[in-house]
C-alpha cells in the first residue's frame, strides 16, 4: 500500500491476437517494486498500448487492428470496466496514445496518421475523432519505408507541443489542436533509413532522445519548447558492437534524475544504459532483459520494467544508484505482454 492507503498498481496491456490476456491489473510491491496479478479484462482485441487520466481514475487503451480504435475504461476497483463502447480513430494499426489539451491522441502506425479523440469531462470519449493529420513521405528502406508509419505521439513537457514520431518517413512531426484537429507545425527530418520509433523528453525540458528501430542508436537533440523545434545533434549506438543477428531498439526511458537513458533492444534482447553527459550520450553497459522481444520500458520507483513479448512475461530490475544498472528481480507471466504503466 502507498502512503494514506493508496494501491500502488501496473497496468498491462497485450496482444489478445497472439495469446494475451488483454488488459491485466497488478498490484506493486511499494518496497521491492515486485508486480502480482490481481485481475483483468479480455473484451478489447490488441489493446497494445496504454495511457492513464492524470488522476488514475480512467485507464485509455489502443486497440492495435486493421479497423483501429480507442477505449476508455474506470480502473477504481479490482479490474477495468469498459467506460462506453471503443471509439474508431480513423487511421488503421494505431500503437500508441497519450492526452493532450482535453483528447487522447493516437499514432496510427498502419495509416500513418495521427487522430485526435476529445475526451468528456466524466473521463469518457467523444463517439469520433475531431480530427487526424496524415503524414506523407517516405524512406529508404524498401520494405520497412515504402509510406509513413506514425509510431508515438506525446505532449512535450510545457503540454503546448504535440510531438509524432513516424518510422517510415524519418521524422518528428510537432503540432498543434486547433479546434481538435492535429495541425503541423514543423517537421524535423532525421538520419535517412535510421526508422525512429520513440521519444523521450529530459527532465530539463531542452532535451529528447528518439530511440531508432531500423538501426540501433539514439538521436540526441536539444529541444526548443518556445518555438516548438527539435534540433538533432549526433546519434549514439545502443549496443556495444554490430549486431549478431537482427536487432530491432523499441522502448526508451529517462531516469527521473535526468542522469541515464535506458533503451530497450529486441533480437538481441537486451536492455542499454547510456549516461547523459551534457548534449551527448555515452553508453556503459548493456543487461539481458529478463525475457524474450522487450516491447516496452517503464521506470517508477526506482525499478525498470521490460514487457517481453515472446517470451509472455513483464520482468523487474532495481537501478543501481551510481551506475544505473538495471539488476533483474523477478518477472510476472502475461502472454504477448507489450506495454506497463503506473498509477
Amino acid at each position: 500500500m502507498a502512503e494514506g492507503g493508496r494501491r500502488h498498481r501496473a497496468f498491462i496491456g497485450s496482444f489478445t491476437a497472439a495469446g494475451g490476456p488483454g488488459l491485466v491489473i497488478a498490484d506493486v510491491h511499494p518496497a521491492g517494486g515486485a508486480l502480482s496479478l490481481s485481475g483483468g479484462l479480455g473484451t478489447l482485441p490488441d489493446p497494445s498500448y496504454l495511457a492513464l487520466s492524470p488522476d488514475a481514475s480512467m485507464l485509455y487503451a489502443v486497440s492495435e487492428t486493421a479497423d483501429g480504435a480507442v477505449a476508455a475504461f474506470r480502473v477504481g476497483g479490482d479490474k477495468p470496466e469498459p467506460a462506453g463502447p471503443p471509439v474508431p480513430v480513423d487511421g488503421s494499426g494505431p500503437t500508441h496514445l497519450s492526452l493532450h489539451a482535453g483528447h487522447v491522441l493516437t499514432a496510427n502506425y498502419g495509416s500513418g496518421s495521427v487522430s485526435a479523440v476529445p475526451v468528456r469531462p466524466d473521463g469518457t470519449l467523444a463517439p469520433a475523432p475531431s480530427g487526424q493529420l496524415l503524414h506523407t513521405g517516405s524512406g529508404p528502406h524498401e520494405r520497412r519505408q515504402r509510406g509513413p508509419h506514425a509510431h508515438q505521439v506525446l505532449p512535450d513537457p510545457t503540454g503546448r507541443w504535440a510531438v509524432s514520431v513516424d518510422l517510415g518517413t524519418d521524422s518528428v512531426r510537432v503540432c498543434t489542436l486547433d479546434g481538435g484537429t492535429p495541425v503541423l507545425h514543423r517537421e524535423i527530418a532525421l538520419r535517412p533509413g535510421s526508422g525512429p520509433r520513440h521519444l523521450a523528453f529530459h527532465p530539463d525540458g531542452e532535451h529528447a532522445y528518439v530511440v531508432n528501430e531500423l538501426t540501433p542508436t539514439v538521436t540526441v537533440c536539444r529541444w526548443d519548447a518556445a518555438g516548438g523545434s527539435l534540433k538533432p545533434l549526433t546519434e549514439v549506438p545502443v549496443l556495444p558492437g554490430a549486431p549478431a543477428g537482427d536487432a530491432h531498439p523499441s522502448g526508451i526511458v529517462v531516469s527521473p534524475d535526468g542522469r541515464f537513458v535506458w533503451t530497450a533492444t529486441r533480437g538481441e534482447d537486451v536492455l542499454s544504459v547510456l549516461a547523459v553527459e551534457g548534449d551527448g550520450l555515452r553508453l556503459t553497459g548493456t543487461v539481458p532483459c529478463g525475457g524474450h522481444w522487450p516491447r516496452a520500458l517503464a521506470e517508477h520507483g526506482g525499478f525498470l520494467y521490460a514487457a517481453n513479448e515472446r517470451s509472455g512475461d513483464v520482468a523487474w530490475f532495481a537501478v543501481e544508484e551510481r551506475t544505473g544498472i538495471p539488476r533483474y528481480d523477478g518477472s510476472v507471466e502475461v502472454a504477448a505482454a507489450s506495454c506497463v504503466v503506473f498509477g
